[in-house]
């Protein structure tokens, strides 16, 4: 298996630098970076939006090792929110935050993270918009999801991100399916230990699966983040059956894949969302994408021998 292989070089320094310097990478990252600045960024939010398609922005960033790199990443996030209040979208082009960025992992960095965090969701909420906290690894689960009850108390359409190859995430989706949610339920895409996830990919979906029932069950919105064809169908299935209106949930995709597939299911009047990253600092998400699918990584390796 080489996702986990993947997941961990996505860790690596030397890796980093060594694909990094590659000439080959950057038209391959392309696929699934938007850009390195606002400035590129904005006419893909823009094209987006003109084929009917909502958006979630990431400013590329995680597991900073200094109070004043959290403060650059929220204020990096303050320029995006300058940047979207003239295309006046509201919450069609909302934020997703990973609290690693904010300083999360440092001595105080809870409430570090949490001070960035209310700037950048108080900076939204001035737009009409709303913010989403991203999942990390397991070690910083209990965190993340207390700031968001907290960030919630005061701004309650504050998003949070669950994946279904933990063990625990079943119950946290009983937890978080209340009224004025906002969950997006993705597979995972972090290497974790046997001890706490799910391995199997087949355990994986199965998994997705239970925590999508609970979530269409409950009286929040759900926002499933899949690109699978099965589950879609699934998701659909599940929101008839709970009495679900078209709009009352949506689904979410990465850009730069099954772009098809985005139009496809925002023609049929479905709410969807295009998960759109930027920024320099795109190695680990990048490394990731590869890992998540044979597809992204067959795609990456041919470019290596064409373009070699």
């Amino acid at each position: 298996m080489l996702g986990p292989v993947i997941l961990a070089a996505s860790r690596s320094d030397a890796l980093r630098r060594t694909v990094s310097a590659a000439p080959v990478t950057k038209p391959v990252v392309d696929r699934f970076i938007a850009g390195e600045s606002i400035r590129e960024t904005t006419p893909v939010v823009r094209a987006a939006a003109d084929r009917g398609l909502e958006v979630t922005l990431d400013v590329l960033g995680e597991d900073v090792t200094d109070p004043a790199e959290a403060l650059l990443a929220r204020d990096a996030y303050l320029r995006l929110v300058d940047a979207l209040a003239p295309l006046g979208l509201g919450p069609r082009a909302e934020m997703s935050v990973k609290l690693s960025s904010f300083g999360q992992a440092l001595p105080g960095g809870h409430d570090l993270a949490l001070k960035n965090a209310t700037a950048v969701v108080e900076a939204a909420a001035a737009i009409g918009t709303t913010v989403t906290l991203d999942a990390e690894d397991h070690t910083t689960l209990d965190s993340t999801l207390a700031i968001h009850g907290e960030l919630r108390e005061r701004f309650p359409g504050t998003g949070a991100v669950v994946q279904s190859y933990l063990f625990r995430t079943e119950e946290d989706c009983r937890a978080l399916a209340a009224a004025g949610s906002r969950v997006r339920l993705v597979k995972g895409a972090y290497k974790e230990p046997a001890s706490v996830a799910y391995q199997d990919k087949a355990e994986v979906d199965r998994a997705y699966i239970r925590c999508l029932k609970i979530l269409m069950a409950g009286t929040g919105y759900p926002m499933v983040g899949t690109h699978d064809p099965r589950i879609i169908a699934i998701a659909q299935d599940l929101a008839s059956r709970a009495g679900r209106k078209i709009d009352a949930y949506e689904f979410q995709m990465l850009y730069g894949i099954r772009a098809a597939e985005q139009d496809r299911l925002a023609a049929e009047g479905h709410r969807m969302r295009v998960y759109i990253a930027y920024g320099t600092d795109w190695y680990g998400y990048f490394m990731r994408r590869l890992a998540e699918r044979p597809a992204n990584l067959a795609f990456f390796l041919r470019s290596l021998v064409t373009r070699g």
